[in-house]
C-alpha cells in the first residue's frame, strides 16, 4: 500500500475530529465503553498540531507520536517497566476514517522507524488494540492511570538493531507461536518479556536467541522443560544459519541452567543474563502466577486448597532460604525479592491479595 505520513495541520482538525468519532464508536461496538468518553477534545488535537507530534496518514487515519517523558507513565502498578533508562516515543490517539484497513500497521511501522524504544496504553476493554500490540511485538508491562485515574494497561518495545531481522523474523514466526498453547506463565508475552529484560541487561544475537528459546521445551512437562529446551536447541538446524556449534552449544547451556530450582551456578555469563532475566521478581505477578498455575493444574483444590499451595509454593521458592537464587552482582531482582519475601511474611495482606485473584 502507497501511503503518505505528514504532519497535520489546522485545517485537518475537522477530519481528525471525524476519525476520533468513528473510532470511539468502533470502540463502543466491541464492548469498550470507558475509553475516549469526552476525549481526543479540539483542543487536544490543536496542542498536538502545536507541538509537531500530530500525523495524518492521508486518506486514511492519523495517531500521535510524542518524544520524551510522558507524565502519566511516571507510576506504573501491578508491574514494572522494563527499561526506564533510554529515551522513548509513545504512541498515542491512533484513529481511521470509516472503511479503511490497515492504520495500525502504517503507525507502529512509521513510529518504529522513528524510535528505537516505544511505549503505548490502551484500556484493558480494548481488545483489538492489546492483540494489535501483541502482534507488533510490544511488551505487557503493568497498569499506568490517567489524570482522572483510569487505569489503562501499559506496554513497550524495543527495536533490537543487534538482532538481523531474519532472526527476529523466525522468533516471531517460528518460536513465539509456539508458546500460544502453553500455561500462562509461559506464553508469549513471558517470552517477550524474557528477552526485553536479557537485552537490557547486555545486548547481543546470543543473548536474544537464548532468551527467545529457553522456555522452548516445555511442551514435555513444566520438570524436564529445562533439558527439553537444551535438545530443541541443539536439533535445530535452523539456527545454525546465524550461529557456530559452539554458540549453539552455549545457547544450549544457558537453557538448561536457567531454571529457578537450578543449586549450581550457571556455566557461562549467558546462562547468568537468561537466568537473571526469567526471574522478573513483581510481588503481585509472581502471585498472580501462582494462582494461576493452581488454578490450571489443580481444578480440583477448593478456594482453601488453592491458598494453602500458593502459601507453600511461595514458601518453599521465594521466602528466606528458598530456593530461588540471583545469580549477578547488583542484580535488578533483589529490591523486588526483598519486597516479595515482605509480603509473603504479611500473610493477612497476602490472603487478601490471593482473594482479589480467585
Amino acid at each position: 500500500m502507497n501511503t503518505t505520513i505528514r504532519h497535520s495541520t489546522p485545517d485537518d482538525i475537522d477530519l481528525i475530529l471525524q476519525m476520533y468519532d468513528h473510532s470511539r464508536s468502533v470502540m463502543r461496538a466491541d464492548g469498550n465503553s470507558c475509553q475516549w468518553v469526552g476525549y481526543p477534545t479540539r483542543a487536544d488535537i490543536e496542542e498536538d498540531i502545536e507541538r509537531g507530534v500530530s500525523y495524518i496518514i492521508e486518506g486514511i487515519g492519523t495517531f500521535a507520536l510524542v518524544p520524551g517523558v510522558e507524565p502519566t507513565y511516571g507510576y506504573i502498578d501491578h508491574g514494572r517497566w522494563i527499561d526506564t533508562t533510554t529515551p522513548y516515543s509513545t504512541l498515542h490517539r491512533l484513529a481511521a476514517l470509516p472503511g479503511t484497513h490497515g492504520v495500525a500497521d502504517i503507525a507502529f511501522a512509521f513510529a518504529k522507524e522513528q524510535a528505537d524504544h516505544l511505549r503505548v496504553d490502551t484500556h484493558a476493554t480494548n481488545r483489538p488494540m492489546r492483540h494489535i500490540l501483541e502482534n507488533e511485538g510490544f511488551v505487557y508491562c503493568g497498569i499506568i492511570y490517567m489524570p482522572d485515574g483510569g487505569p489503562r494497561d501499559a506496554y513497550e518495545w524495543w527495536r533490537y538493531d543487534c538482532v538481523p531481522a531474519d532472526l527476529r523474523e523466525y522468533v516471531e514466526k517460528e518460536i513465539l507461536p509456539r508458546h500460544e498453547a502453553y500455561d500462562a506463565a509461559h506464553r508469549p508475552n513471558h517470552i517477550r518479556r524474557v528477552i526485553a529484560r536479557a537485552m537490557n541487561i547486555s545486548q547481543g544475537i546470543l543473548i536474544y536467541a537464548t532468551a527467545a528459546m529457553h522456555d522452548i521445551g516445555i511442551c514435555e512437562g513444566r520438570e524436564v522443560h529445562h533439558l527439553a529446551s537444551g535438545r530443541i536447541i541443539r536439533a535445530d538446524s535452523n539456527l545454525r544459519r546465524w550461529f557456530t556449534e559452539e554458540e549453539i552449544e552455549t545457547i544450549a547451556q544457558a537453557a538448561e541452567d536457567h531454571r529457578a530450582s537450578a543449586t549450581a551456578r550457571p556455566r557461562s555469563l549467558l546462562g547468568c543474563i537468561i537466568a537473571e532475566a526469567d526471574r522478573d521478581i513483581e510481588p503481585e505477578t509472581i502471585v498472580r502466577r501462582t494462582v494461576e498455575y493452581g488454578l490450571s493444574h489443580y481444578p480440583e483444590l477448593d478456594r482453601e486448597g488453592h491458598w494453602q499451595r500458593t502459601l507453600e509454593h511461595l514458601h518453599e521458592k521465594y521466602a528466606e532460604g528458598g530456593y530461588m537464587k540471583l545469580w549477578m552482582d547488583n542484580s535488578p531482582n533483589a529490591a523486588p525479592l526483598k519486597e516479595l519475601r515482605e509480603l509473603i511474611k504479611d500473610e493477612p495482606r497476602l490472603r487478601k491479595l490471593f482473594d482479589s485473584m480467585i
